[in-house]
């Protein structure tokens, strides 16, 4: 099987599997919506400050979001042998780990996108600036997964692992969080946002060719 067609059998069957679990897969959705809802209501409903925070507080229920469910991206194939199997059909590891972050951030991250405009409108950020906040997040849940997911198959031999994933991941998150942050604000305050979406745009092509192979040499750490 070449590694073209190995990617494409993968999300598939990760897209397909995401169908039938159903309102399993829409818990971080829920999260990020629960998130941003009670946040007005945690520091008062002035537009103001809601205006200039909005962008930060996206970002931020964006990333938990993301947190929260990263220990399920390779736990059920790990527990029912399907990785090991995976990793031994000849497929590199590196596509198999590419592909199911793929279909994992087309289920999580990009609903994330998708749904910001509506959030923004909750959180009062200037209609203006809908369009940098969903660039930004276009490219930076990306980024997030990438990151997330050579912690995921570090931490898959470890009983507690989603503790010890939240505890790698965090540190690893910063910046992109800093980043996208700014160029929600630097477009709010009318100042130059294209330097943070370059800095997000070269983190995920790096990302993109460094973490796949990172994240497969960690699988087959983990199974071996």
């Amino acid at each position: 099987m070449s590694a073209l067609t190995g990617f494409n059998t993968i999300l598939r069957r990760d897209l397909l599997i995401a169908v039938r679990k159903g309102p399993e897969v829409l818990m971080p959705l829920a999260f990020l919506l629960v998130v941003v809802s009670l946040f007005p209501l945690g520091i008062g409903p002035g537009p103001a400050l809601l205006e200039r925070m909005g962008g930060g507080v996206i970002w931020i229920s964006a990333l938990l979001a993301t947190v929260i469910s990263l220990d399920t991206l390779f736990r059920s194939d790990f527990e029912d042998g399907s990785l090991d199997q995976l990793l031994t059909s000849g497929i590199p590891a590196s596509v198999i780990a590419l592909a199911k972050i793929t279909a994992y951030w087309l289920v999580t991250g990009l609903p994330i996108v998708l749904l910001s405009p509506l959030l923004a409108l909750w959180m009062n950020v200037p209609t203006d600036t809908w369009g940098i906040l969903m660039v930004s997040l276009a490219l930076g849940t990306p980024v997030l997964s990438l990151l997330g997911a050579v912690a995921a198959a570090l931490t898959l031999g470890l009983k507690r692992g989603g503790q010890f994933l939240a505890l790698l991941v965090f540190p690893l998150y910063v910046p992109v969080l800093i980043t996208g942050t700014g160029a929600v604000m630097a477009a709010s305050d009318r100042l130059p946002y294209t330097p943070f979406l370059g800095l997000l745009l070269a983190g995920l092509l790096v990302s993109l060719a460094v973490m796949p192979l990172a994240t497969g040499a960690a699988l087959r750490i983990s199974v071996s």
